[in-house]
């Protein structure tokens, strides 16, 4: 079994390389595009799961989730929420229990998605339990990547407007990466055990 580093300074992190999501990125909006996009995720056992929100710098208010992202090592899908809800589709993918979705710090995601539409989530596995199994103590996803995966991922977009008309590519990429990269550790992971 590989061992990993319980932990990664900044500086060491900084000396990785850089990284990101390399492969084709989806923006769903309809009903149409969730189904093909939920059809092609559910050829898979495991994706990479993730959210994005419109930061707020008003004390006490909290914006609604505007993106959530699922991925699985080839493609990426971006479904906005703001304005489209939380496709039936989508809502059932996130409650099938066949399929595993992998994130980090995914409880106030799910509860933030379930506020948009009822659903009962099922198989989701967070990365900031799984990796105490390997003695890691950095929870981050930035430095679960480097810690992982030997690369650093950028977080520049995080306090972007998620709720935009128009997602900018580097919007897109961010998203898709948070996602991707999710999947990524939790398959390094497994395939050390």
């Amino acid at each position: 079994m590989m061992q990993f580093a319980e932990s990664i300074s900044k500086d060491d992190m900084n000396k990785l390389p850089l990284r990101a999501f390399e492969g084709e990125i989806y923006i769903v909006e309809s009903d149409y595009d969730a189904q093909k996009a939920i059809s092609i995720l559910k050829k898979t056992d495991i994706i990479g799961f993730d959210t994005e929100t419109r930061p707020s710098f008003k004390k006490g208010r909290i914006n609604k989730v505007a993106l959530l992202q699922l991925s699985s090592s080839s493609q990426a899908f971006l479904f906005r929420l703001n304005g489209n809800g939380l496709h039936k589709v989508v809502a059932d993918l996130l409650a099938d229990e066949k399929i595993v979705k992998v994130g980090v710090a995914i409880r106030d995601d799910l509860i933030a998605l379930k506020r948009i539409k009822k659903f009962e989530p099922q198989s989701f596995l967070e990365l900031q339990t799984y990796v105490k199994n390997f003695d890691i103590q950095n929870f981050s996803l930035q430095k679960l990547a480097a810690i992982v995966l030997g690369f650093r991922i950028s977080k520049s977009k995080r306090l972007s407007n998620w709720e935009a008309e128009t997602l900018d590519p580097g919007q897109k990429r961010y998203a898709a990466t948070d996602a991707w990269v999710s999947l990524e550790v939790y398959k390094k992971l497994l395939n050390n055990i």
